[in-house]
């Protein structure tokens, strides 16, 4: 027994000091204003698991140990893909999404104030401060998403461009199958988060037991893995046309 609560406890000791050193940069379309400018895409969610530690900084390509995004929606006629509509699911890893092509960029500025996670307006740059581009190059994917935001509190996503080497592969050019305008309040918000703070202390004062901390863990992470169950599993040999 004593043996078991001493592997737990020690789990949880590697569990607090990996999780203090990640981020993640997570949206979706609830949190926007949506304007259809070609297609008609209204929903969409991304979540990127971002292995450094929530700071001040310039984060360019930054390590990523896993990427997930969905983005849903009907098409024009006369897009290059020639479906009506579409349902990309994409669950990677971050090699996976740099050798890809992809790439994201963010600043989070000195004045940030983390506890509560990192705003829009937290973002440093006039003009665009923060670009998810999921291109994808030489896979025969049409609609893999660019995310734009910029400082004013407008944005857009549409399709990434896909420059092929290899025939008989399809260029396609940006926005080519979809674009939709956003609009949000930069104040309000939140984009990325660090990890989830400690549990409570009991009431009265008195501090956690290691057994109560082991058995809180050994359910955050039970609930990490459900949820990454739930998450959409990527269709990897294309878009799903529905």
């Amino acid at each position: 027994m004593l043996r078991s609560t001493l592997m737990i406890i020690t789990c949880l000791s590697v569990y607090t000091q990996a999780g203090a050193q990640t981020m993640t940069f997570s949206t979706s379309s609830d949190d926007y204003q949506l304007t259809t400018v070609f297609s008609d895409v209204g929903f969409f969610t991304i979540s990127v698991e971002i292995d450094a530690a929530l700071a001040a900084g310039v984060y360019v390509d930054p390590p990523i140990s896993n990427v997930m995004y969905q983005v849903t929606g009907s098409l024009a006629n006369g897009t290059p893909s020639g479906f009506p509509a579409f349902d990309l699911q994409r669950n990677i890893t971050g090699a996976e999404f740099y050798a890809q092509g992809s790439s994201l960029s963010f600043e989070i500025a000195p004045f940030a104030v983390l506890d509560d996670g990192v705003q829009a307006a937290e973002l440093v740059g006039n003009g665009v401060v923060l670009t998810f581009n999921a291109r994808e190059v030489d896979n025969g994917r049409f609609h893999p998403a660019l995310l734009k935001l910029n400082a004013n509190g407008t944005g857009r996503i549409q399709n990434s461009d896909n420059i092929p080497s290899l025939s008989p592969l399809l260029e396609v050019d940006f926005g080519a199958e979809y674009i939709t305008d956003l609009v949000y309040d930069p104040g309000n918000t939140t984009l990325i988060v660090g990890p989830i703070p400690d549990a409570p202390k009991k009431r009265g004062g008195g501090a956690s037991s290691p057994v109560d901390i082991a058995i809180l863990t050994l359910l955050g992470l039970g609930c990490r893995a459900l949820r990454r169950r739930m998450m959409p599993v990527a269709n990897e040999s294309d878009d799903i046309a529905v």
